[in-house]
């Protein structure tokens, strides 16, 4: 293996408090950061940094962790650009939708959902991120869900088996019977190729009960608990998470009292996905109030063909500032640390010795232009696993 000093960084966000002064984002000031392999071996000041076998000047832009995108929907075909159209005339969204992608998934083969995938991933890369979590849930039967997780496995280690996105249509008269399938043969079929396993909480989707059965199923076969909960009003979604230990808890826009207690004591994540309000024109989630209540917030992007088209974390980096209460330090640690977090993941969303390299040079002086340069593109160079891919 050989060694890489990137020097003159002018701002380097390490997310390791115990690297600097203690502050959450570890700041280190004209900083560099030297790679072995995969992993990050030194950080510190550009003017200490040991002799290296290539060297790459950063020319005084800042430096952040690869972001982590803990929550997306990339194993689909087909397009939904008439519901957007007629969504942003005035029509709400409802669950409902999900089923126009089921179709178009079902009748698409394996090799047009992979380089879907494959074409997402890379979208995503070129803006730095370099974690990405993705979920089935638009096959909806069991050989459906199983290919779409077998698709999805061969593209990123981090893969959720979402049977439980809607019921099924052809059990729209039988929802206990869908539960049967999921949390049976079809958890049998997708569980091989799965880590996580989620449900959507929602009015439209399953109810609490329903939750908690799909749920325990999977954490009895050893994949670790997600949930889709209180994105369209109040409900159980968020308790039930935090009761079973769920890693995370996505949406979470509408919570009471009791729901930001819980995820201010609890050890479930709560991930946020402005995209969806965005793009669905619903009311904000309120980040502030659950960082003020002690949560560990993650943001994602959340990316899917229904109700948030996008795959860029800088966007929704700038509508947590703008719109939801975070400061940019808070929204860029809740793009990363807080996405590694939410995967239950120590050794990405941070650039310390022992992580993995996987580091974002912006064509910016400081994190803060994310926030304060909404839309333009300031990725200068990505690193994913120690090698440069951008």
């Amino acid at each position: 293996m050989t060694t890489t000093a990137i020097t003159h960084i002018a701002t380097l966000v390490t997310n390791d408090p115990s690297l600097t002064d203690g502050t959450p984002l570890g700041l280190i000031q004209d900083a560099a950061v030297v790679v072995d392999g995969d992993r990050v071996v030194w950080t510190g000041a550009s003017s200490k940094a040991p002799a290296t076998d290539n060297a790459v000047d950063a020319g005084g832009r800042a430096m952040v962790p690869g972001f982590v995108d803990s929550h997306s929907h990339l194993v689909f075909a087909g397009d939904r650009t008439q519901e957007f159209n007629a969504r942003m005339s005035g029509r709400p969204y409802s669950a409902g939708g999900i089923r126009t992608t089921v179709a178009a998934t079902r009748a698409a083969g394996d090799e047009q959902l992979s380089a879907n995938v494959a074409r997402h991933l890379a979208e995503a890369l070129r803006q730095g991120t370099t974690t990405l979590e993705t979920k089935s849930g638009y096959g909806l039967t069991v050989e459906d869900e199983a290919r779409a997780l077998q698709i999805a496995a061969a593209h990123t280690d981090e893969v959720t088996y979402l049977g439980a996105h809607i019921v099924a249509p052809e059990y729209a008269d039988d929802p206990a019977g869908y539960v049967d399938l999921v949390t049976g043969p079809m958890l049998d079929a997708c569980a091989p190729y799965a880590r996580w396993i989620d449900v959507f909480c929602e009015r439209g989707a399953f109810d609490g009960d329903q939750a908690r059965t799909v749920l325990t199923a999977g954490l009895a076969r050893g994949l670790g608990a997600r949930v889709h909960a209180n994105q369209l009003g109040h409900g159980p979604g968020v308790q039930l998470a935090v009761e079973l230990g769920a890693a995370s808890a996505d949406h979470c826009t509408h919570l009471t009292d009791a729901d930001v207690d819980a995820l201010g004591q609890g050890g479930t994540v709560a991930t946020l996905l402005p995209g969806a309000e965005f793009s669905t024109r619903a009311a904000w989630p309120d980040a502030r109030r659950l960082l003020d209540a002690g949560a560990t917030v993650a943001l994602s992007t959340d990316c899917n063909p229904g109700s948030s088209y996008t795959s860029s974390m800088a966007f929704c980096i700038a509508l947590a500032v703008r719109d939801m209460g975070m400061t940019p330090d808070e929204a860029l640690w809740s793009a990363t640390a807080g996405g590694a977090a939410a995967l239950r993941r120590t050794d990405i969303g941070r650039i310390a010795p022992g992580a993995r390299a996987d580091l974002l040079l912006l064509d910016a002086p400081s994190h803060v232009h994310l926030a304060y340069r909404p839309g333009v593109p300031l990725t200068g160079a990505v690193w994913r696993g120690g090698e440069r891919v951008r």
